[in-house]
């Protein structure tokens, strides 16, 4: 008889610090840990499924001025490339930023700890994006569904217990969030929320321009606001990925826009498992000061 495969992942991930990770991304790590980080740099941090594309278009927007026929040029994974994102020689994040010329945006969806040191040493500007858990689990559900190198996640309740436990690549949801909330006073880092930008989402975009020491002029807040919309980046193929080919992602599955919204959660969560779920984040998130809203 066939031992069941159910717990053993050690084809697709493999751990790096202690944190569940892609196998091919750990396999290059040192070229991550020894990224060489340019002073005006500017990184765009996240757990998976938060809003990462949603922020790097706003960021990207900034940084041209506003020019959006500019950003349509190039597929989004392109413009800001993923830092530790490794497929061999087929996807290289530290070799397009190499070759990148400055000022850079990246993102990346470390925990603080394993940000490259040398982004703390020059001293970049950062922004996080946090959203809700419950709605990240739902998000991240289908994405083991639509992307190549996931296991089958199982059943919804199935794959909610391994994301509880951190079983999943970028571990704990919670870990990473408060190493990020520890952080928030520091003045070259911008802490933002999912939910804040879809209750209010001209306030967050001027937010996000000031910090990146820009002017918020009536026209570029409009213009960022128009473009970045749900259903004009679910329309727009430099932001889609429907570029890739779907044997790396099949959005026959699933969209990769799939809603984005807030409170998807309650189609997907039994009155056990949330509660259950409930129990468990208060306990994970005791003595932490950051609170999230799971509904507006």
């Amino acid at each position: 008889v066939m031992a069941s495969s159910k717990g053993d992942n050690s084809e697709f991930f493999s751990r790096v610090h202690g944190i569940l990770m892609y196998k091919d991304f750990v396999k290059y790590w040192d070229d991550v840990e020894t990224f060489q980080a340019r002073s005006d740099d500017i990184v765009i941090i996240t757990y998976p499924k938060s809003g990462t594309t949603w922020l790097s278009e706003i960021v990207d927007v900034v940084f041209k001025d506003g020019d959006v026929e500019k950003c349509k040029r190039d597929a989004i994974f392109n413009r800001i490339p993923f830092l530790e994102c490794r497929k061999e020689e087929m996807m290289n994040g530290v070799k397009q930023l190499k070759e990148m010329a400055s000022p850079r945006i990246l993102k990346t969806h470390l925990p603080a700890q394993l940000l490259p040191a040398s982004f703390w040493e020059k001293n970049c500007k950062m922004i996080y994006l946090c959203r809700n858990a419950k709605d990240v689990a739902v998000s991240f559900y289908y994405f083991f569904q639509m992307v190549a190198g996931h296991p089958n996640p199982g059943t919804f309740p199935e794959f909610v217990e391994k994301f509880m436990d951190g079983e999943v690549p970028y571990g704990s949801w919670y870990e990473h969030a408060k190493s990020w909330w520890e952080l928030r006073k520091n003045p070259r880092l911008l802490f933002l929320f999912y939910e804040d930008m879809k209750e209010d989402i001209r306030r967050e975009v001027i937010k996000v321009i000031q910090f990146l020491g820009r002017e918020p002029s009536k026209e570029l807040v409009d213009k960022i606001v128009q473009h970045t919309s749900f259903q004009e980046m679910k329309n727009n193929p430099s932001t889609n990925y429907t570029i890739l080919p779907d044997e790396i992602m099949n959005q026959k599955i699933s969209p990769f826009m799939r809603k984005g919204i807030i409170g998807d959660w309650k189609n997907h969560f039994t009155e056990a498992l949330n509660k259950k779920f409930d129990m468990h984040y208060e306990q994970q998130m005791k003595g932490s000061t950051l609170k999230l809203r799971t509904e507006i």
